[in-house]
């Protein structure tokens, strides 16, 4: 057993020693630390000795949940779909370090197109004013006496629209997004929350 586990910890080594080398943000030694954490991640799944090809939605969603405080569905599957780059609907290992490297220590820049990619839903390279009401819908508290509860989500998507569709097509593209973000940092995640907060991100 304890040959095993040094030949995984070998292995995991080697690992890191690579992906520290394509990744700007870790060191070798959080590479380390991150697969080691991804594989306890695994563990439950390949203990009770299914093959396990990686995270899948459901394990990445929990933990967006418990270690992020992520709660709305449509953002943790976009995060899950940004991260799983070959679409597989797995994370791998070079997709997690990857994917955590932006997400925790990535630059305006990366960041920018990282959060434009979570709120692009259908991947078409822009996002729509449907794309919008269907991310802020759950964002405003409705009163028992409107007439039409959408409407108030309706006037903060053209509000938006207004203040980040530089082009004015109706739709945000991501030259509009970088410049609206660049201009006004807050709008980063002007959609919903995906990322972690700067508390989190530090540990």
């Amino acid at each position: 057993m304890s040959h095993i586990s040094a030949m995984k910890r070998k292995a995991i080594h080697a690992l890191a020693e690579t992906l520290s080398k394509q990744v700007e943000h870790f060191s070798e030694t959080e590479v380390e630390g991150l697969i080691r954490l991804y594989h306890e991640l695994l563990g439950e799944s390949a203990a009770q000795g299914r093959a396990v090809t990686g995270l899948d939605r459901n394990r990445f969603r929990t933990l967006l949940y418990n270690k992020f405080g992520m709660t709305d569905d449509l953002i943790m599957d976009r995060v899950f779909r940004t991260f799983d780059k070959d679409n597989d609907s797995f994370v791998n290992e070079k997709e997690w370090i990857e994917g955590l490297c932006i997400f925790l220590r990535g630059t305006l820049d990366e960041k920018i197109k990282y959060c434009f990619n979570v709120y692009d839903l259908n991947s078409d390279n822009y996002i729509s004013r449907e794309k919008m009401f269907h991310m802020l819908k759950d964002s405003l508290i409705r009163q028992p006496s409107e007439e039409d509860p959408d409407e108030g989500v309706k006037e903060l998507v053209e509000m938006t629209l207004k203040k980040m569709d530089y082009d004015h097509d109706g739709r945000l593209s991501f030259d509009d997004f970088n410049k609206a973000v660049k201009e006004e940092n807050l709008l980063l995640e002007a959609f919903g929350t995906c990322l972690p907060d700067a508390t989190v991100r530090r540990n």
